[in-house]
């Protein structure tokens, strides 16, 4: 765009509404592209560090700690967040659980590779019950609340229409389960 205004074949005025950006933005960046070239678009602070960089020492020192105290296999290391949380209580270190995940990541002490959970072998072993309001009926009904029952070992499912989510409703929920 600056090129074409250059050749005089573009308005400043008109590109900077290509561009979707202010006039007087557009009149900055024409500032800076004549007096420096190409090279002036690039933003001042391109390869320097972040103002909310950690110091290395401190980034050491706590991916020392998690490969000593919180590192493992898939099954027994922790997670960022947790690592997080452990470094502030027993170690007085406050590092961000986002900034924790991406140092874990970078030097490979952590990845989001999971241990799956294998299902339960039998029916009935582990049952999950969650109610849902919305209104189900549409305009045709009042709103309500859909609990849910899903059996772990088979998938199986069993839902009732209730008006609220109350131990009570989950308890006749549980009931019509046993008796089929």
């Amino acid at each position: 765009m600056l090129r074409r205004v250059k050749e005089g074949k573009l308005k400043l005025a008109s590109g900077a509404r290509l561009l979707e950006i202010s006039d007087r933005q557009a009149k900055r960046i024409w500032k800076r592209y004549r007096a420096e070239g190409v090279a002036g678009l690039k933003h001042r602070a391109a390869g320097r560090s972040s103002n909310h960089a950690k110091a290395e020492e401190l980034r050491s020192q706590v991916l020392q700690l998690v490969r000593d105290k919180y590192s493992g296999g898939i099954e027994e290391r922790f997670g960022p967040s947790l690592a997080a949380e452990h470094l502030a209580c027993e170690d007085g270190l406050e590092i961000d659980a986002e900034t924790l995940r991406r140092w874990m990541l970078a030097t490979g002490l952590w990845s989001r590779e999971r241990k799956r959970r294998e299902r339960k072998a039998h029916f009935g072993e582990l049952v999950q019950l969650d109610g849902s309001f919305h209104a189900w009926l549409e305009e045709r009904g009042p709103e309500g609340c859909l609990m849910n029952l899903v059996d772990d070992a088979t998938g199986t499912t069993l839902c009732q229409l209730g008006k609220q989510e109350t131990t009570w409703a989950a308890a006749n929920v549980l009931r019509r389960w046993i008796e089929q």
